[in-house]
């Protein structure tokens, strides 16, 4: 693509990521209890979730995805379960103790959170409609469609990591100022309330 639309593309990707969503709380989530780089894991798994998004529109099944009702709301409603079962377990999170040794604190395994972070963004069915909506404006038919789907692909990655790397980093910081397990309590059910929140709005949203 032409430099002027790389950078348009580039901003719309920036906006897209620093919008607050299941991915950003999640992160944020993981970033409060386990800190910046053991969040890691995490943003990982949301970004081969994001990959398959990609992966899906480029292929097409987007199209099918928006076009069929039931293919729709089977993934909607599966997203929205989800969603719901990670702001339960939110909220039922027990406070962790700041002052414990890292090998004493209770730590949820890497690849859980890999794996958690993969299905929150591989079950939102409204990713998928976005960027079935958003590429083709960024595509030139006169260029190789895999060529521009992969850079496209690619900066809506790195631009996602960066940003969800600076979310787990703020919540590491306020996560000094939270000693006592009622804050963190108080914190947990926080983020487990806007789990819901959003599975909420998900569950209103219509194509």
């Amino acid at each position: 693509m032409s430099a002027e639309l790389f950078w348009a593309f580039l901003a719309a990707s920036i906006l897209i990521s620093i919008t607050p969503g299941a991915g950003a709380i999640n992160t944020m989530s993981n970033g409060l209890r386990y800190g910046l780089k053991r969040t890691l894991p995490a943003i990982l798994g949301l970004q081969v979730g994001l990959g398959i998004q990609i992966l899906v529109v480029g292929a097409g099944l987007g199209a099918l995805l928006a076009s069929s009702e039931l293919a729709f709301m089977v993934i909607k409603w599966v997203g929205v379960a989800y969603l719901i079962y990670l702001g339960i377990s939110k909220w039922r999170e027990k406070a962790m103790d700041i002052e414990a040794s890292s090998g004493d604190a209770p730590r949820e395994a890497a690849l859980t959170r890999f794996w958690k972070s993969v299905l929150v963004n591989v079950t939102n069915p409204k990713a998928t409609i976005f960027m079935i909506a958003l590429l083709p404006q960024f595509l030139d038919p006169a260029l190789s469609r895999v060529t521009q789907l992969t850079v496209m692909g690619a900066t809506m990655i790195g631009i996602d990591i960066l940003v969800m790397c600076g979310f787990a980093g703020l919540a590491t910081l306020v996560a000094r100022w939270l000693r006592s397990p009622r804050q963190q309590r108080l914190l947990n059910r926080l983020f487990g309330g806007l789990f819901v929140f959003v599975a909420g709005l998900l569950a209103t949203w219509r194509a």
